[in-house]
């Protein structure tokens, strides 16, 4: 059968076509949710079957979704051989993990193969999500993932003694601190090669608001000139197949909102390890509304990711930061890097905050150095900021990335006011979040909140709290709806 590309998006799922009434696909006996192999010269692919009823396709072609034709890398019309997918052997592995019994390090090695190979459908890598989720993993088992994510996928090796790296456990809207602390450690001297995601399920992920500064589809020899020449950079980890059994196991979390410990350490540092770190700061952000609700259950991932780490042959310094509200004012691609830019040019009405934050992080970074005593790391980091040469430095990797030129916030724009006299008492990160996501982001770059008030500021009814941008009417009419059934966003007492 003849190939033939779809604009469909199936986000990262191999997807294939094929007409109901193919004489190919009756014989074939080819049902919708089979997983069929596609091969040809020795090359293979496995895909999702979707069997379609209107002649979009001929009889004798095979449709193939965006991302699967990318990923097969043939030209349009080539033929190929179709067949039933071989039964997966691994299956068997996660059933006994449903039954609640513990895997070594071949079984996680034969899953995560299986798992990057495509050989799972949506429902079996769902139930090795959950029966991992409802275990939980033991710690071993949780280093056997870790290993098993790094070997099924590249890893970068560099001719440094000492890479460092960062990352923030996530659910904290406008927490660009990654941006500000990669040029003052780069400045400082420590090799910082940061790869970081785009957004699933928030109003922007850190490559979002870089990809509004430069350009963060890097390759990676790119990526390696600019380390080798600036000390740093920020690319979109997509670019890279490094762990890539994370990214997929991603999808089904998301979704089901799942965020196991076990699975969640097992990722960061699988990236980590085979982005070629040394070194990992880990930022725990705890709070009410935060991925993690307290301190207890952030005590217990500390201690987690120190051990797991230790399996990797990495040192990871884990702190636990303050997650009660968002950290800057923007939420949003635009918003959120001009908020990283405005910290980094010492301008006085920056978000302090987001100062504060990225100066003891990047210094946290710094005390890696064995030349560094603990307790310097912070005075060092900010010098390198105060001085402007954090601000030279980032210019220097925007430009070796591919500066963009900078554009303005969506021109539709309400203020949303205060219901009531009193004093802000808290946010809740989850509803900010979905409000800017509702206003577009991060698809439009303009959309999203700009927080006016802060947590502790007394405040009078009607005053503005916060900023919507939009740069389509539709999006900004769903956010003000969602404002009007959700005002429990901002709590005043």
């Amino acid at each position: 059968m003849k190939i033939r590309p779809m604009k469909v998006n199936t986000f990262r799922e191999n997807v294939i076509f094929l007409r109901k009434d193919s004489e190919f696909c009756r014989a074939q006996t080819f049902s919708p949710q089979t997983k069929v192999e596609i091969s040809f010269d020795g090359r293979t692919m496995v895909g999702l079957l979707n069997t379609i009823e209107e002649p979009i396709l001929a009889k004798g072609e095979v449709g193939l979704c965006e991302y699967a034709f990318e990923k097969l890398g043939l030209p349009a019309g080539t033929e190929v051989k179709l067949r039933h997918m071989d039964p997966v052997k691994s299956v068997d592995l996660v059933r006994k993990k449903i039954h609640g019994e513990i895997l070594d390090e071949d079984d996680y090695l034969q899953i995560t193969k299986d798992i990057v190979e495509n050989r799972y459908s949506k429902v079996e890598l769902t139930a090795f999500v959950v029966a991992c989720a409802q275990g939980p993993m033991e710690r071993e088992e949780v280093v056997h993932l870790a290993k098993a994510m790094v070997e099924t996928g590249h890893s970068i090796k560099w001719d440094f003694p000492m890479v460092v790296d960062k990352h923030c456990i996530g659910g904290i809207p406008g927490n660009r601190t990654t941006m500000v602390v990669i040029p003052i450690v780069a400045q400082y001297g420590l090799p910082i090669p940061k790869t970081s995601s785009r957004s699933i399920t928030s109003p922007s992920g850190t490559a979002d608001t870089m990809d509004v500064l430069a350009d963060v589809n890097l390759s990676l020899p790119k990526m390696q000139e600019i380390v080798a020449k600036e000390g740093g950079c920020l690319g979109w980890g997509g670019a890279f197949t490094l762990a890539p059994a994370d990214d997929i196991i991603i999808s089904v979390e998301r979704p089901l909102n799942i965020d196991a410990p076990g699975q969640l350490v097992a990722s960061i540092l699988s990236k980590k390890k085979a982005a070629g770190a040394t070194h990992v700061l880990i930022d725990i952000p705890v709070g009410k509304t935060a991925k993690v609700q307290s301190a207890l259950h952030g005590a217990t991932l500390k201690k987690l990711f120190e051990y797991v780490a230790g399996h990797l042959d990495m040192l990871v310094d884990v702190i636990i930061t303050d997650g009660s509200e968002p950290i800057g004012r923007g939420i949003g691609p635009i918003l959120e890097a001009r908020d990283v830019m405005s910290v980094l040019e010492n301008d006085p009405n920056a978000p302090q905050d987001l100062r504060e934050k990225s100066i003891d992080l990047a210094g946290r970074i710094i005390e890696f150095d064995p030349k560094v005593r603990g307790g310097e790391g912070y005075k060092i980091a900010e010098e390198i900021l105060n001085g402007g040469k954090a601000l030279d430095k980032m210019n220097r990797i925007m430009d070796a990335q591919g500066r963009r030129q900078q554009k303005e916030p969506g021109p539709l724009v309400r203020e949303i006011p205060v219901p009531k006299n009193g004093r802000i008492e808290s946010y809740d990160n989850h509803l900010l979040a979905k409000f800017a996501k509702l206003a577009g982001a991060p698809e439009d770059t303009g959309a999203g909140l700009y927080i006016l008030k802060r947590v502790g500021e007394k405040v009078k009814k009607g005053e503005p709290v916060f900023r919507v941008y939009a740069e389509q009417e539709a999006d900004l009419g769903y956010a003000m709806e969602y404002w009007e059934t959700h005002k429990k966003m901002i709590e005043v007492v």
